[in-house]
């Protein structure tokens, strides 16, 4: 099958996925993401830890079912689980009627799934092991086109060339906080003014408040555009308009969106240090996808990056779904 194919169409009993993870937007993007691209349909089963467990790792829990809340996986014969806590729940509910997908490195034993599907710089290997260069999304040609026509017209009072600008926040990793925010919206400002550019910024439900503020004060009077939360989401919009992307460097998922569209993607460097980041980073750079953020409009020969329907295709082909 052509990777610009359309998967085969399975019997509706037979489309349903039980998505297992935590409530957190990421993982619901990257499991629904895979799902749409393979055909299927998921539905969310949030993993709640009870009372301590919570403060357990998940891999360490003897009996995962008992240590979350209730979920109804239904009658689903597949099910991905996403991260560490969706895993140990995801390897407790397979069986043989029962299929589980693992996204994300589960960390705990690679056999107690029937796939895994991680990341290159994930750096893990086996025989039921598929790795994708990004992480899986839904950012396909056919939603950006839609996007497009809807956001093409709202955003035409801004500049050409358009860059939109996708802010994170403060992790575990990395440090965007109003420090950062300030050094980095002076950069953006100068971009506007010096190459005459114009200016989309959505931020992220990461993103702090103080951030929001110091980054509309510096580019709003410059004509620079922020969402501010309400209404409809331009995030699929500005990559589907954009001539260039700015990105922080703190989410794998918003670079991987990023580069699954059609404009150069530059990523701003943040305080902080994660190996398995750098390690994407460095392979995107070396395919010539992405470029460091050095506080100008910067643009060169690009095409779409998005290892997701590979996956998907594979992973059909191995479970047998067609």
């Amino acid at each position: 099958m052509s990777t610009h194919d359309a998967p085969s169409v399975l019997p509706a009993a037979d489309r349903a996925v039980a998505v297992v993870a935590e409530d957190l937007a990421g993982m619901r993007s990257q499991a629904f993401g895979l799902a749409a691209r393979a055909g299927l349909e998921p539905f969310f089963c949030p993993v709640r830890a009870r009372g301590l467990w919570g403060r357990v790792p998940a891999a360490w829990w003897p009996a995962p079912l008992r240590a979350v809340e209730p979920l109804n996986a239904g009658a689903a014969g597949l099910v991905f689980s996403v991260g560490g806590t969706g895993g140990a729940v995801g390897a407790a509910l397979r069986a043989r009627t029962r299929r589980v997908v693992q996204i994300q490195n589960p960390r705990m034993r690679l056999d107690r799934f029937d796939l895994v599907i991680a990341n290159r710089h994930d750096e893990i290997s086996g025989s039921n092991v598929l790795l994708s260069r990004t992480a899986l999304h839904g950012v396909s040609p056919e939603r950006l086109a839609a996007a497009r026509a809807v956001w093409l017209p709202r955003l035409a009072h801004l500049p050409r060339p358009l860059v939109a600008v996708l802010l994170g926040g403060s992790n575990g990793r990395f440090r965007l906080d109003e420090a950062v925010a300030a050094r980095l919206a002076g950069q953006l400002a100068d971009m506007m003014r010096r190459d005459g550019v114009g200016m989309a910024v959505t931020p992220s439900r990461r993103t702090g408040e103080g951030v929001c503020r110091i980054v509309r004060e510096a580019l709003a009077p410059l004509g620079g555009w922020v969402w501010d939360m309400q209404g409809d989401n331009p995030y699929l919009g500005l990559l589907a308009c954009a001539d260039a992307v700015v990105v922080t460097q703190d989410s794998v998922s918003m670079v991987s969106e990023a580069v699954a569209g059609t404009a150069p993607v530059m990523v701003v460097d943040l305080p902080g240090r994660s190996r398995r980041i750098g390690l994407f980073l460095r392979e995107l750079a070396v395919a010539g996808r992405i470029r460091r953020f050095s506080g100008r409009m910067e643009a060169w020969p690009v095409g779409p990056l998005d290892d997701t329907i590979e996956v998907a295709e594979t992973m059909r082909r191995r479970l047998g779904l067609g």
